[in-house]
């Protein structure tokens, strides 16, 4: 017994090593990104994003300080909210990390290498701007940290009112492209939003990934020929539940079931077919995992149906049809 306890002491802590490494490589990693995105798109061009990073621009802009200093400097206090409530030293030790790699990276790059862009055309700056530093802010997620400046404060804000972090982003950023475009002027401004709105997509993108899966809910009162169906011809498990229309008071069978995202448009005519006044939502799903039933039965044999797979049943609760779970 004591082997084993000894065994799986040794085995958590070799897991909490590799995750707490793998952590440290994608937080150093989005750091590196950033300071490397500041130095190439926006800095050189003008372009304040948001943000501490916005703001180091715009004083820069006057005082000739380093602007990875002056976003050290700004980011102390937020450094402080965010510690009081965000996480204490887990969230203070990660994001400090960030923040200090950040800051000294872009002023050793400035020194390195005076800041000039790779083109000269400034929307295509503002356009690979905003998606390096969304894929770096993404990376940084992932890794457990938070993006410094009004990613802390977005957080702190929707942890204590509610509020979206979407919203507090917009209205944060938004007095920072404000000023941008008293200082710099308003061209450069929509420059800037059209970075803040890549930036986004591109970090939604990264901590989520692609929109791979499709799942469907069916509403019909023809479950089981639904069923069979949408088995026959894409090989998949489908779970199905009662359920009342509120309205009506009449008993409908609900499905569920994901397929791959090329098969959306065929599920609806393959759903039609079996139960033309069936009810059909297609939703969005980034990643599944789990289930048995592979598309392979249907390539294998795609009209014998599930008995000839050895299946008693195409339809039923998750024991009798496993399905893929969409997360």
């Amino acid at each position: 017994m004591d082997k084993l306890i000894a065994k799986a002491s040794a085995m958590a802590a070799h897991t909490d090593l590799r995750s707490m490494a793998r952590s440290f490589v994608l937080l150093t990693l989005g750091a590196a990104l950033m300071a490397l995105n500041l130095n190439v798109f926006l800095a050189p061009f003008d372009i304040a994003p948001g943000g501490t990073s916005g703001l180091a621009i715009i004083i820069n802009q006057f005082t000739g300080w380093q602007i990875g200093l002056v976003m050290l400097v700004l980011n102390l206090p937020l450094l402080w909210l965010g510690f009081r409530h965000l996480g204490r030293f887990r969230f203070l030790a990660r994001t400090s990390y960030v923040l200090v790699l950040y800051s000294l990276g872009v002023d050793f790059l400035t020194q390195l290498s005076p800041m000039r862009g790779i083109a000269e055309d400034v929307f295509l700056n503002a356009l690979f701007g905003g998606i390096l530093g969304g894929v770096a802010t993404g990376l940084i997620l992932r890794g457990g940290g938070s993006a410094p400046g009004t990613g802390i404060l977005g957080r702190v804000i929707q942890v204590k009112t509610g509020i979206p972090v979407s919203q507090v982003y917009l209205m944060t950023d938004g007095v920072v492209v404000l000023l941008a475009g008293l200082v710099f002027g308003w061209e450069l401004a929509l420059y800037a939003l059209v970075a803040i709105f890549l930036w986004g997509l591109a970090a939604d993108y990264v901590l989520e990934g692609p929109s791979v899966v499709r799942t469907a809910f069916i509403i019909t009162d023809s479950g089981r020929e639904v069923s069979a169906a949408l088995f026959r011809r894409f090989g998949v498990g489908v779970t199905a539940w009662p359920s009342e229309g509120m309205f009506t008071g009449s008993a409908h069978t609900v499905l569920f079931c994901t397929i791959s995202r090329p098969d959306a448009t065929s599920l609806r005519t393959v759903v039609a077919e079996a139960d033309p006044k069936a009810f059909v939502v297609v939703g969005h799903g980034h990643q599944a995992s789990g289930g048995v039933l592979r598309r392979v039965f249907a390539h294998r044999d795609r009209e014998a149906g599930p008995q000839a797979q050895g299946l008693s049943e195409p339809v039923g609760g998750l024991e009798e049809s496993p399905h893929l779970t969409a997360k």
